[in-house]
């Protein structure tokens, strides 16, 4: 147990970490993300749901709203995915010009078939994306995501958690990397956000 609070605050320090590097900490007046200062996001090539290889540029054109998490997740990745979900609801026609995902950094557990059944319980136009461990680490690395394997106390070995940092990103149509949604943002403030960029 102790072991297990110490890499918590071990994995808190480096998500605060993360969180400096990745923001400037001004939030726009006319938006809810937090803007960059460093080069985040890039290209990659995963699995998705359905077992089919997919890369960013197959979403060029949309908007995508990224989480990264894994499926064993207790409580922070399906309060997050809830919060896409239920933003995905409030934009109503729009949420057509979003693509919502969900990258898994639990590769090693978190097969297609898997991913496919956990994906399907938030909403239907989420797309759940795996891939090898090395494909897994490399999309991690370019948005700047801290995950870590915590094994637990007494446990199975298949009975790991995985300690990592939270956010919602966002990505405009082309590409380019627009800022985050802290953990915690509502669904409210998300899907206004949205709103207001795809009417721009």
């Amino acid at each position: 147990m102790k072991a297990r609070l110490i890499r918590i605050a071990a994995a808190s320090v480096v998500g605060l970490v993360i969180a400096a590097g990745i923001a400037w900490w001004q939030v726009d007046n006319a938006s809810s993300t937090v803007q960059s200062s460093v080069p985040i996001g890039g290209p990659f090539t995963l699995t998705d749901q359905d077992g089919k290889t997919v890369t960013d540029a197959e979403y060029r054109g949309k908007y995508l709203l990224i989480y990264f998490g894994y499926t064993y997740c207790p409580d922070v990745c399906p309060t997050e995915l809830g919060t896409m979900a239920r933003a995905m609801d409030l934009l109503g026609v729009q949420a057509d010009k979003v693509q919502p995902m969900f990258i898994s950094v639990d590769p090693e557990r978190d097969t297609v078939a898997h991913l496919k059944d956990y994906v399907g319980l938030f909403h239907p136009n989420l797309v759940g994306l795996t891939g090898t461990p090395e494909q897994v680490k490399a999309a991690a690395k370019a948005y700047r995501v801290y995950y870590a394997k915590a094994p637990q106390e007494g446990g199975k070995p298949e009975d790991y958690l995985m300690d990592h940092s939270s956010f919602l990103y966002l990505v405009g149509p082309d590409g380019r990397f627009l800022g985050v949604y802290p953990a915690g943002t509502t669904a409210d403030r998300v899907a206004q956000d949205l709103g207001t960029r795809i009417a721009g």
